[in-house]
């Protein structure tokens, strides 16, 4: 329809902003769901633990997985130790779904 008056422009660019936003939480999720997969993949966690680092977390003002949280994964990652280093993501991803949660 080519007839869409200014209002409902408005309100549909308000809405794919929304959509936008919730993928976003949403990629953040699936990354910690990959990493946790890749726990074998030492390069392949640490690039999606970098990734995540770049997402913002409001309630920790800091970021989704902050860089000691990151060494810590890797050293237990390079010791072989895929029980802690999942600990660790479980831990990070409880605290960024809580920030989801509250929303």
């Amino acid at each position: 329809m080519a007839d869409d008056s200014p209002e409902d422009s408005a309100a549909s660019a308000r809405h794919r902003r929304g959509l936008r936003f919730r993928q976003r939480d949403d990629h953040a999720v699936e990354l910690f769901k990959e990493a946790r997969a890749s726990l074998a993949d030492v390069a392949r966690v640490d690039r999606i633990l970098l990734e995540l680092g770049r997402f913002y977390n409001p309630v920790l003002d800091a970021p989704i997985v902050d860089l000691p949280t990151r060494r810590r994964v890797l050293e237990a990652l390079a010791a072989g130790n895929l029980e802690e280093a999942g600990r660790l993501l479980d831990e990070r991803l409880a605290l960024y779904a809580g920030v989801r949660g509250e929303e």
